[in-house]
């Protein structure tokens, strides 16, 4: 790993996409909550309040922003679900890590939120029909999507938080 910010590379939409591909994904957003429990096994404190890098999140910021994002992204599957081809509102990340909740509070109900929000969502995933993922909307900011995007952008974003944890305790010696 060269750059720890991104230690399993920076996301990259595939050119094709496949059923087979899409099964993968889903896989990897059902294992997410486990595998981000499983980062966070017998960290004290202190561990918690380090950051995952020189100028970045602390481990306990990023173990709350995770659920946050995931929340945004299985509502934003609903919407396009249920709307057509809605406009959907980005939020400040950077700024909902600095929250107090985020910088401070412990991390177990946010582990169990990641738990249940996924079994929610990939419950809503799995039901899909491979047309449904098709599905658009719209971002400010990155143009017309759809849940596939979101499919794979996720199940990267789950790896990737994963990753910072696991590659500063292997760094640490944690």
């Amino acid at each position: 790993m060269t750059d720890v910010r991104y230690p399993v590379g920076k996301f990259e939409q595939p050119k094709t996409f496949t059923d087979n591909d899409r099964q993968v994904c889903l896989q990897q957003i059902a294992e997410a909550p486990s595998r981000f429990r499983t980062a966070f096994k017998g960290l004290t404190d202190s561990q918690l309040d380090t950051p995952y890098r020189d100028g970045g999140w602390t481990v306990r910021q990023v173990a709350h922003h995770v659920p946050d994002s995931h929340m945004n992204a299985y509502v934003r599957c609903r919407l396009a679900l249920t709307e057509q081809a809605p406009a959907i509102k980005p939020y400040n990340e950077a700024r909902w890590a600095e929250l107090l909740d985020a910088r401070s509070a412990p991390i177990e109900p946010s582990l169990s939120l990641l738990e249940s929000l996924h079994f929610r969502w990939v419950m809503l995933l799995k039901s899909l029909a491979p047309a449904e993922f098709k599905k658009p909307l719209v971002h400010p900011e990155h143009g017309t999507i759809d849940i596939d995007f979101l499919v794979q952008l996720y199940a990267w974003h789950g790896r990737h938080h994963t990753a910072h944890i696991t590659s500063l305790r292997q760094r640490k010696g944690w």
